[in-house]
């Protein structure tokens, strides 16, 4: 009689931080290019102009009761409410998407609603012991010298060419992007975790890494709203309202991200929990893939497209943006 030869199973490995399951699947290369094309369609589809200007403008115009482009930043009062406003109305910008790819991999952990109620905030506080720091010390120095960064200047180089605030916008978040791509990578066990040593000495060391990066956003963001605050607080000179005006720029931002995540955790978070659990593999495919689509979209929004827009390189435009 023969035996059955059973299919080999996904690597074991323990977890070796919380966006490192221990589990992977074993289509890893299958998963990494279908990403990379998630992430290419992403970046070709996306239309700054719809969301900046049809969500984002809108929405700072109903909450504020005036035009955001148009109306003056009056005074520090009205430059904290401008911030947090703006910030919310921010959120869906092309740097922001980034920030959902840490999403997937907290979702449903706990069995009781009650429990993943507490274990839905906690990580989100901890995203902000990463982000209310950097945010606000690039507050305070925009607050000191924000009239000689790239960021308030709006001149043109002579003949056109990148200027040098969107090269700083392509630094950021290139590196923003990259930093995605390692995550995923480690997270489907392609290469090493880097968090590994971090999170022996803290478990929550990768949720503080997230928060730093969303507060990074604020020193590459070309966001419209966003340089017309960057120029009020440069222009003002007062680093503590700097730092005060970028930590609510921040927190607005998040604010949509924190309620759906805490929605969606409340109201599925059982159920994907059971469906994580069912396969080997599943948890860290929907941790890489969601790093992984989001790192290659900020990269290559932020790099590639930018490039291509400046007739640097070769990259399609989408006819809705063109």
């Amino acid at each position: 009689m023969s035996e059955t030869v059973a299919a080999p199973a996904p690597t074991e490995t323990r977890r070796t931080s919380l966006f490192v399951p221990g589990s992977f699947p074993r289509r890893r290369g299958l998963i990494v290019l279908l990403s990379l094309a998630g992430g290419l369609l992403a970046a070709y589809a996306w239309s700054a102009e719809f969301v900046d200007h049809e969500i984002g403008f809108n929405t700072a115009d109903t909450l504020l009761g005036h035009n955001p482009q148009t109306t003056p930043i009056s005074g520090v009062a009205a430059g904290v409410v401008f911030a947090f406003v703006t910030g919310l109305a921010g959120s869906f910008t092309a740097c922001n998407i980034a920030v959902f790819g840490a999403v997937g991999p907290l979702v449903g952990q706990q069995e009781s609603r009650r429990q993943r109620l507490r274990h839905t905030v906690e990580p989100l506080g901890w995203m902000a012991v990463g982000m209310i720091p950097v945010s606000a010390l690039y507050g305070v120095i925009v607050g000191l010298a924000g009239t000689h960064m790239p960021q308030f200047s709006t001149a043109r180089p002579a003949g056109g060419g990148i200027t040098p605030r969107i090269a700083q916008a392509m630094i950021t978040f290139g590196s923003v992007g990259l930093v995605m791509i390692v995550l995923g990578l480690a997270a489907l066990g392609v290469i090493r975790d880097p968090l590994a040593a971090a999170s022996r000495r803290s478990r929550n060391a990768p949720l503080v890494l997230m928060g730093v990066l969303v507060g990074a956003f604020l020193i590459g963001r070309p966001y419209p709203l966003f340089r017309s605050l960057f120029r009020h607080a440069a222009i003002t000179h007062d680093p503590l309202y700097g730092a005060a005006a970028f930590t609510l720029q921040s927190l607005g931002n998040v604010l949509v991200m924190a309620v759906l995540f805490i929605a969606l955790s409340y109201g599925a978070g059982g159920r994907l929990q059971r469906w994580l659990a069912a396969r080997p593999g599943r948890a860290a495919t929907l941790t890489g893939s969601a790093f992984l689509v989001t790192g290659f979209f900020t990269l290559i929004y932020w790099t590639v497209r930018i490039l291509g827009r400046f007739d640097y390189i070769w990259f399609p435009t989408a006819p809705w943006n063109s």
